[in-house]
């Protein structure tokens, strides 16, 4: 009986000790349809579902449901986040919301674009847009600039009567950018892009522990940049060449004939 007694606690307590293990594990990428396009989203931030720049994302839900995505953006790059909202066929007035965060979690303005947009009773759907700033490779530690990194993307309605909460509805998002170049490169850059979990792995490279971390899996199609190269350089020695040539066509053309004669005019 003793023996008995003993192994079921002692199953109970494994059972209790693997339960949080299993919660707290990094969540895996949400379900995507044919092709890899993702067909569902998050519903936090550490649930959001990861997409490429250029890639539909489409997904269900209710009214008053937050919806999250997460896309990589890098140094140089402007991005413009997208999203139509396709209601259901009665409704009364909504007002739908697009937020984009960078990756520390900081709630980044847009440049232009309509993020907040109300739909009138009855209209099929709303489309919001949101043009961020230029990502900047580095900035001070104070300023609120977009870095290299993941970005999350939150979808929700902002206004909405109690009769329309719970209607289904369905939402198509996409993140495209434009490459800006050397008119928006800094003298500096990250030691690593602000993508989840990339501290937890520096840390264990550093003391060299077995610390293992899951990284985003999207990335830029060419990897995230250094941060230090930028057509800014092209033009500078463009600039350096146009100079010198200025510099020596000036000299000649205000030297003269050469040294002056030494016999007096007249003689």
């Amino acid at each position: 009986m003793r023996i008995t007694r003993a192994l079921s606690t002692t199953l109970l307590a494994l059972g209790l000790a693997a339960g949080p293990a299993a919660a707290d594990s990094t969540p895996s990428a949400s379900p995507s349809g044919d092709g890899g396009t993702p067909t569902e989203a998050g519903t936090s931030f550490r649930t959001a579902t990861e997409i490429e720049q250029g890639q539909q994302a489409t997904a269900t839900g209710s009214t008053g449901d937050y919806l999250y995505w997460s896309f990589p953006a890098d140094a140089g790059q402007r991005p413009t986040v997208k999203a139509t909202v396709k209601l259901p066929d009665t409704h009364t007035a909504q007002t739908w919301q697009i937020d984009v965060y960078d990756g520390l979690r900081r709630r980044q303005s847009c440049q232009y674009g309509t993020q907040t947009r109300t739909a009138s009773p009855g209209a099929a759907s709303v489309e919001l847009a949101c043009v961020l700033r230029t990502v900047r490779a580095w900035s001070e530690p104070w300023a609120n600039d977009p870095l290299p990194g993941t970005y999350y993307v939150r979808l929700t309605v902002v206004g909405l009567q109690s009769s329309d909460l719970g209607l289904p509805v369905r939402a198509e998002v996409r993140a495209d950018s434009a490459d800006i170049g050397g008119a928006a490169a800094v003298d500096g850059s990250l030691a690593k892009p602000l993508v989840p979990g990339i501290a937890v792995k520096s840390a264990g490279e550093e003391d060299g522990s077995a610390k293992s971390a899951v990284l985003s899996a999207v990335r830029p199609d060419d990897g995230w940049s250094s941060g230090w190269w930028s057509d800014r350089w092209v033009w500078t020695a463009i600039g350096g060449v146009l100079a010198a040539l200025a510099g020596v066509g000036g000299y000649a053309l205000t030297r003269g004939s050469g040294r002056p004669s030494r016999v007096p005019p007249g003689v």
